[in-house]
């Protein structure tokens, strides 16, 4: 019986002592991975090929009929395709605009005949490609990048700030018919200012798609500085009114635009 414990006691202690190289085994294994995915980055970094997991880029944009901000987040596929989610947020402004100072020194500007503000925030998906790696860490990585999705346009009231003579009164106002003569008359002092507005606006749903040609000259791959060239289309399922006076209203907005970037890879 003493026998037959020993063996088993033994059997027991030979058992946990395989099962413990194992684990230490399948730790150094796993710590050795780690190392040549560390060493291969590196590696790769040194000769100017650009690899992450993910990436987070911030945007400043000056587009030929307004401006904008966005974010995009990038998660990387193979070694030349990510696919990226973005969203825009854009002031659109109409060709015809022009801004005249207001008559009272503490008076905002306006533009003359201009009836809304017109917000487009489109929200994306696509791929960004690849189609040069830096060749050094001094290089330029060249990419393609596309994306297409929805587009919700915000239209604001614009105000200005009238003398009304009826009334011997100074009035703020947004056009409506019955105000006309005093919105597009010589009575204006000047613009309503940011405030006003905000509570109306309406929403104008559509669809967008973008494609842009992005240089991205960071020294390091953690770091992403750039700069990026494309256009857009925006194609709205009704009217857009920007101004007063003019032929007719769009619903289709076609866009050039150039971008400062910067952000983060892991």
């Amino acid at each position: 019986m003493k026998k037959l414990s020993f063996l088993l006691l033994f059997a027991i202690t030979g058992i946990a002592a395989v099962a413990q190289d194992s684990t230490r085994l399948s730790r150094e294994d796993r710590k050795e991975t780690r190392r040549e995915a560390i060493n291969n980055r590196i590696r790769q970094a040194e000769e100017g090929t650009l690899v992450f997991r993910k990436q987070s880029i911030f945007g400043i944009q000056a587009r030929t009929n307004g401006y904008g901000i966005f974010y995009e987040l990038g998660k990387m596929k193979s070694t030349r395709k990510t696919n990226i989610y973005r969203i825009d947020i854009t002031e659109t402004k109409s060709s015809k605009e022009e801004k005249f100072i207001s008559s009272g020194f503490f008076g905002n500007s306006f533009v003359y005949g201009k009836q809304n503000f017109f917000y487009p925030i489109t929200l994306g998906f696509g791929q960004q490609y690849i189609f040069g790696q830096k060749g050094n860490k001094n290089g330029v990585v060249v990419t393609g990048v596309y994306n297409a999705g929805i587009s919700i346009g915000l239209l604001r009231p614009y105000y200005v700030v009238v003398n009304d003579p009826s009334s011997g009164t100074e009035r703020t106002i947004k056009y409506s018919q019955e105000d006309s003569a005093l919105f597009l008359g010589p009575t204006i002092s000047g613009g309503g200012g940011l405030g006003k507005g905000w509570s109306e606006m309406k929403i104008k749903p559509g669809a967008f798609a973008k494609v842009a040609m992005r240089f991205d000259y960071g020294r390091f791959n953690e770091m992403v500085s750039g700069l990026e060239i494309g256009m857009s289309l925006e194609a709205y399922g009704s009217k857009i009114p920007i101004m007063l006076l003019q032929k007719k209203d769009k619903s289709l907005f076609f866009q050039g635009y150039v971008a400062i970037l910067f952000g983060r890879r892991k």
